[in-house]
């Protein structure tokens, strides 16, 4: 059902395939030993076969006649997903036409109640039902469009898009965590450039990280910032590659705009590039979590990318040596040619030298350290004079 069988009509390969059913999901787990019943607000069942996981959901249906344990509503938001129907009824209430096509094993056939066909021909991606309506009960929906428009390459229908623009606020209801997986299937799908394009279009992005999209607003030096569009970019081709992608790494490219802002007003002050890094990435953090969750993991993993930045000018003597040895070099030293990619403060000489660091050999190294220049004086604090008290 659903998007296994959108891609197979696509010529595309899926990503997997789920299972819809008449049985409850108890009953499901009843038949399967290796299974587990997960989820509260949507009850699904994951059923292990070998190494893979199978999603099976019981059909659903509307939420008329649903009573408060089975199906909840609030403000015309749905808490509570578990009002259950038949095929036909599983259908009309799924997300987008597309995405309401199911292949019956029985006969071989796909069934089309909605007109998904006929979409998918046209390249259109269309609610199903009222689009405000449907936005309202989940307004994760909205980004779910923007993202099946950026992988597939369709547009969303006139009447679908309309209400976007003035209902993004109500993704500011939904939980944190949520909004952290939605995150990861929004940039992490080989889609990113198109992806955050089409959310600064449909003005979604500034629900998502709204420190980072009031830093986008305004230019610098006559220029817009572009190591967002540059680092999304190379995540589109490090997926493209099979290459792994870290979160830590997307929420480093997507904070760094007010970290960056945030830790110079901090140097101003006269801390340490080290220590303005460290509290405005505690600060940033702090801040975007309350709409975006970042699991501590890679959080931790985030601030030590930026605070590596200051770390890494200071290379001569043991400490290139140390450096190259932490867990977090490799991505640090990404960062930092992604910042002079984009022509941050003529950062161009300090990648190059530890691109050559890299690749000569351990003699070499340690010579390459011992004439590298220092990073900087550090700001002498004035120290004030105590006064002396006069008889």
């Amino acid at each position: 059902m659903g998007g296994g069988v959108r891609d197979l009509l696509l010529g595309r390969e899926p990503k997997d395939f789920d299972i819809a059913t008449n049985a409850l999901p108890e009953e499901v787990t009843g038949l399967f030993r290796n299974s587990r019943l997960i989820g509260r607000r949507f009850k699904l069942v994951h059923v292990r076969f070998g190494r893979e996981i199978i999603e099976v959901a019981t059909f659903r249906s509307g939420h008329d006649a649903a009573s408060d344990d089975m199906g909840r509503m609030e403000d015309g938001m749905i808490l509570r997903d578990n009002v259950y129907g038949s095929l036909e009824d599983d259908a009309w209430r799924r997300d987008f036409t597309i995405n309401s096509l199911y292949y019956d094993i029985r006969d071989f056939s796909v069934v089309d109640y909605t007109g998904g066909v006929s979409d998918l021909e046209k390249g259109v991606l269309r609610i199903i039902g009222d689009a405000e309506q449907r936005y309202l009960e989940d307004p994760v929906r909205m980004l779910r469009a923007v993202r099946f428009a950026a992988k597939l390459g369709f547009r969303i229908h006139t009447e679908s898009e309309a209400p976007i623009a003035r209902l993004g606020d109500r993704l500011e209801a939904v939980p944190a965590a949520r909004l952290f997986d939605e995150m990861l299937k929004l940039f992490l799908s080989g889609y990113a450039v198109e992806t955050f394009e089409l959310l600064r279009h449909y003005d979604l992005f500034r629900y998502l990280f709204p420190e980072t999209d009031a830093c986008l607003a305004k230019e610098e030096k006559g220029f817009p910032h572009m190591l967002v569009a540059k680092g999304l970019l190379n995540t589109d081709d490090r997926v493209a590659e099979d290459k792994p992608v870290t979160p830590a790494y997307l929420f480093a490219v997507l904070l760094w705009e007010p970290v960056r802002e945030r830790a110079s007003a901090l140097l101003a002050e006269g801390l340490s590039e080290v220590q303005s890094l460290q509290r405005a990435g505690d600060e940033v953090i702090a801040a975007q979590v309350q709409r975006v969750s970042l699991p501590k993991r890679f959080s931790l993993q985030t601030r030590e990318i930026w605070t590596m930045q200051a770390r890494l000018k200071r290379r001569n003597g043991k400490r290139a040596e140390r450096l190259f040895a932490q867990a977090r070099f490799r991505a640090a030293y990404d960062f930092l040619l992604l910042r002079a990619e984009t022509g941050e403060d003529e950062l161009q000489p300090l990648a190059d030298w530890w691109t050559e660091y890299q690749e000569v050999n351990v003699d070499n190294r340690a010579n390459m350290a011992l004439q590298a220049p220092p990073a900087g004086a550090r700001k002498k604090r004035r120290r004030r004079r105590k006064k002396v008290a006069q008889g």
